[in-house]
């Protein structure tokens, strides 16, 4: 089956755009197991709307926290208890997991997505930006990933082009340079399938 979870570096670098153009591009079926805060939607209406993911194709949150920050902190002021096992990755293909923020934001006291992700056992795609700093954060984030035994399916970067940094990260962490999506003036349906088109190809994610 081909199945994905992004991850990110840090919150608000263009993951859940990246993910909704990678889901539009592969057809796929789109998954946040945990979404924090909704004063801003819902990532998911991202996809259908940026990426032309058809709703049917949108699966549900296992939880949809009120309170926007990390979901171990969220769920405890919303009187929640996540239950790890609503989190088993569903089995259906093709498929794109969103996690939240970066590869150690906390699920639970005990759990971060990281452990998640190794438990599922699919390859991870790593979105980093391309501002100061990424090299730390992304290098971090390998490690992180590594330490736990997650496949690692390369890198997405998002922003200007840093080619530097973007070569650095790649040969000293030892994985894939995926592609670029760059800065969009107009962030639309469009625009976004027409500079992941051009940036990235499909048949790096078969």
């Amino acid at each position: 089956m081909t199945r994905f979870v992004v991850t990110g570096t840090d919150t608000g670098i263009g993951k859940t755009v990246f993910s909704a153009a990678l889901a539009g591009a592969m057809e796929a079926h789109y998954w946040k197991p945990i979404q924090s805060g909704r004063d801003d939607g819902a990532d998911h209406d991202v996809v259908i709307q940026m990426g032309g993911v058809p709703a049917e194709r949108v699966l549900p949150e296992a939880y949809f926290l009120e309170t926007p920050c990390s979901p171990h902190r969220a769920a405890e002021i919303d009187g929640v208890a996540i239950d790890l096992s609503r989190l088993a990755l569903p089995e259906i293909s093709p498929l794109v997991v969103e996690g939240a923020g970066g590869a150690l934001v906390p699920i639970t006291r005990n759990t971060t997505y990281a452990d998640v992700f190794a438990w599922w056992n699919i390859p991870a795609i790593i979105v980093a930006r391309t501002s100061l700093g990424t090299i730390n954060h992304t290098l971090l984030t390998i490690e992180a990933l590594r330490s736990r035994a997650v496949p690692i399916h390369g890198v997405a970067f998002v922003g200007d082009e840093v080619a530097d940094s973007q070569m650095t990260i790649c040969a000293m962490g030892n994985v894939r340079n995926l592609g670029r999506l760059p800065r969009l003036d107009s962030l639309t349906r469009d625009s976004l399938t027409a500079a992941f088109a051009e940036n990235f190809s499909v048949a790096d994610f078969a």
